[in-house]
């Protein structure tokens, strides 16, 4: 299975052991089905809210990853159609990875909020690539004091996404910062244009949003231009 470059950088961040990994709006499936291939040792769960979708995915997943009651095969995956605001953690223990993509930053933090509002000792990790709103996003998780274990900038089809691990448990000597920080460090040529493109990218937007006065988006735009894009 081909993954695009997002995809493939989110699933390359996936190290860490998990007794259970949710790719949550998944749409297709394509990274938890990508996860399955490796093979993980956690169980992967697929959750969605539109029916016809998730019943093509427990089809496809079926065919590809066939359920054995012979070898306890149905611990490998399982596919819920449901709001992921509902995620139900509550009999399950152990670690959760929580993998959302593709959504803005503002229903991430609806779905975040809702989730530790509901599951508040938890053991959760997210890993979070929006398309749009992450600085909101990222001040949210401030606030939540999360801890940030990775962070980095992936182009795919000249659009630029932001992915952060991060985790519930608090760790002051990793903190989430409302720009970040690791992701502006190149090891090659290549990474630093990126970030440079980037960064270029976001500070032409807050600039034109200025232009209403009712955006409030000077704090913003200054913290952006103390960004430092490093050579390593």
């Amino acid at each position: 299975m081909k993954l695009d470059k997002r995809l493939t950088k989110i699933e390359s961040m996936v190290t860490q052991e998990y007794q259970h990994i949710w790719d949550c709006c998944c749409d297709h499936g394509l990274l938890g089905q990508a996860l399955l291939e490796r093979p993980v040792s956690a169980k992967v769960h697929f959750i969605d809210i539109v029916p016809n979708i998730m019943q093509q995915l427990e089809e496809k997943l079926q065919a590809s990853f066939p359920l054995d009651t012979r070898t306890n095969a149905s611990e490998a995956w399982q596919v819920y159609c449901m709001d992921v605001c509902l995620l139900p953690l509550h009999h399950l223990s152990g670690k959760h990875l929580l993998i959302i993509a593709g959504v803005g930053g503002d229903l991430m933090i609806k779905i975040i909020n809702s989730i530790c509002q509901q599951h508040p000792d938890a053991n959760i990790d997210f890993l979070l690539c929006p398309v749009y709103h992450q600085y909101l996003l990222r001040e949210q998780l401030i606030e939540l004091e999360f801890s940030l274990y990775n962070e980095a900038i992936v182009v795919e089809k000249k659009h630029a996404y932001e992915i952060l691990l991060v985790s519930r448990k608090t760790n002051n000597d990793y903190k989430v910062t409302n720009v970040g920080q690791e992701m502006w460090h190149g090891k090659t040529p290549q990474e630093v244009k990126v970030a440079t493109d980037y960064l270029n990218k976001i500070l032409l937007h807050y600039k034109r949003s200025s232009l209403n006065k009712a955006s409030n988006v000077e704090h913003i735009i200054q913290a952006y231009e103390e960004v430092l894009i490093k050579a390593l």
